[in-house]
């Protein structure tokens, strides 16, 4: 029965998808939904940018072994980056009217800045992506009790995710998002209503239980180097998230900059503060059974919420949270299927055929996303890392080589190419050479988990990858330019006088001008 309502509700979601698919008829729709969606649809597909499964399986688990400590990175660092990105993108970039952040740095730089910047955004994708593709198979898994397997259920769930987002681009996105974070949040919040009825003393007793583990503790030691590491793992996904696709995206669709701008910032509060839903659940299940969930927690600790839910309430329950579960994950997985897709066909592709009319140039991007897909899925088949790690680690690349450019090149007059070039190359260099040095000597996996040692404490490698990126960019825009521009950059209104100079490859546009 169960299986069966979840079918009909993934049926119902694809036909949501096709039919704003409909809506879609140029690049720019696909791609941005034409700049027309208003302010609760806005807010819902912010929401949405987070609320997939690392805040469901990734977050709550790793907040049941580690408390706040351990989930710095999100929802804290990630809630404050779709603030900071809703008052950069909607005060500064909006009026580009740009397609991709790639534009910009084109715009402001030069086309090697944005082929660089390209690159790192579209690989800070792959894990991003397949963390939400290895939940799909984790939940097919749990559905059908082992009848698919977890392998089977992830090229499942990405054909699903595919079909939709294939045709309707970002405005099947936006209209799923709107429908789907309804169903994540009331489906969550009974969830959390039905557990805590099964501990004596409820949601109060749950919430003290975790105040007398230590869980809710979320400074760490008076140390400064535990105070470094703290601030790097935060800041990674604060600032490391700013610089990408789909962020952008999902802001920039708003039909005006003041929708923009109220649409993060109610986005990420209520993100923030729904994201201790599933954290209050995971951490019931220790005390509604200590025998079957605490082994759970160290076999597999992302399989505790499925857990609880299919054992420990009823029908109706398992309804609500397989329906919200699915939701958040199609929700995050569509619009970062699609996110890196546009950048490449917009940024790498078009660079090379310029004199792509619109319609051949909307049929690039869909076949880019079905590209991508199959890369994702093959990443995702033939890694272990657990989701949270996937995602966190997903935005070192962005920190380390595009944050700095983006940054200076809005805030910074005097920002150059050839000062981008240097803080893209020394980010991006000195951040891997750490990784791939500690990953030799202390043998973990790829340098996931690598940390640059000092002593006995730890300071994240992409936090010294972004100190040596600004370094870069002061030094290479101050230096005597030998790159680039002889001139100190172009500030942001004299580049909306140039985006008016031009007719945009993707559709004609309207820019108001300050002057």
């Amino acid at each position: 029965m169960l299986l069966w309502f979840v079918i009909l509700y993934l049926m119902i979601s694809v036909g949501i998808g096709l039919l704003a698919a409909t809506r879609v008829h140029s690049a720019k729709d696909f791609a941005v939904a034409g700049r027309s969606l208003p302010l609760p649809v806005v807010t819902a597909t912010v929401f949405a940018t987070w609320f997939g499964a690392e805040a469901v399986f990734g977050v709550s688990s790793t907040f049941v072994t580690e408390g706040l400590t351990g989930v710095v990175a999100d929802p804290f660092g990630s809630s404050l980056c779709l603030v900071f990105a809703g008052i950069l993108f909607s005060r500064y970039l909006y009026k580009l009217n740009i397609i991709t952040l790639g534009d910009f740095y084109r715009m402001r730089y030069s086309r090697s800045v944005e082929l660089l910047t390209t690159i790192c955004i579209v690989a800070s994708y792959l894990g991003w992506v397949a963390a939400q593709i290895k939940a799909l198979g984790l939940i097919f898994f749990v559905l059908t009790d082992g009848a698919i397997s977890q392998q089977m259920g992830m090229i499942l769930g990405s054909l699903i995710v595919l079909t939709y987002t294939t045709f309707g681009g970002m405005f099947s996105v936006a209209f799923l998002d709107f429908v789907q974070m309804a169903v994540s949040m009331g489906g969550l919040l009974f969830i959390a209503w039905t557990v805590s009825g099964k501990v004596d003393g409820g949601a109060p007793a749950i919430i003290d239980h975790a105040r007398l583990a230590g869980k809710l503790d979320f400074f760490p030691e008076p140390d400064l180097l535990k105070w470094v590491a703290f601030i790097g793992t935060g800041m990674t996904m604060m600032l490391g998230s700013i610089p990408q696709q789909d962020v952008f995206q999902r802001i920039t669709s708003a039909k005006s900059e003041k929708v923009a701008l109220s649409g993060s910032i109610f986005g990420a509060s209520i993100y923030f503060c729904f994201t201790f839903v599933p954290m209050f659940i995971a951490y019931s299940a220790i005390l509604i059974d200590p025998a079957v969930f605490n082994p759970l927690l160290d076999a597999d600790s992302q399989l505790m919420l499925p857990t609880l839910v299919l054992q420990y309430t009823p029908l109706v329950a398992q309804v609500l949270f397989f329906g919200a579960v699915l939701s958040a994950i199609m929700s995050c997985s569509s619009a970062t299927l699609l996110a890196p897709s546009v950048t490449f066909a917009e940024n790498v592709i078009r660079g090379f055929r310029p004199g792509m009319k619109d319609r051949e140039f909307l049929w690039v991007m869909r076949l880019t996303v079905v590209g991508f897909t199959l890369l994702v899925l093959v990443f995702a088949l033939n890694t272990n890392a657990s989701i949270f790690h996937m995602v966190e680690s997903a935005y070192k690349v962005t920190l380390a080589g595009a944050f700095v450019p983006l940054i200076a090149g809005i805030l910074w007059k005097r920002a150059t190419t050839q000062g981008a070039l240097a803080a893209i190359i020394g980010g991006l260099l000195s951040w891997l050479m750490i990784e791939l040095l500690i990953a030799d000597g202390s043998g973990a996996s790829a340098g996931i988990y690598a940390y640059a040692l000092i002593g006995d404490d730890a300071v994240p490698p992409q936090l010294i990858g972004v100190c040596v990126s600004a370094l870069g960019m002061v030094l290479g825009s101050l230096l005597p330019q030998k790159i680039g521009h002889k001139v100190p950059g172009r500030p942001l209104h004299e580049l909306r006088h140039h985006a008016a100079s031009q007719t945009h490859h993707v559709s004609s546009r309207h820019h108001h001008h300050p002057h």
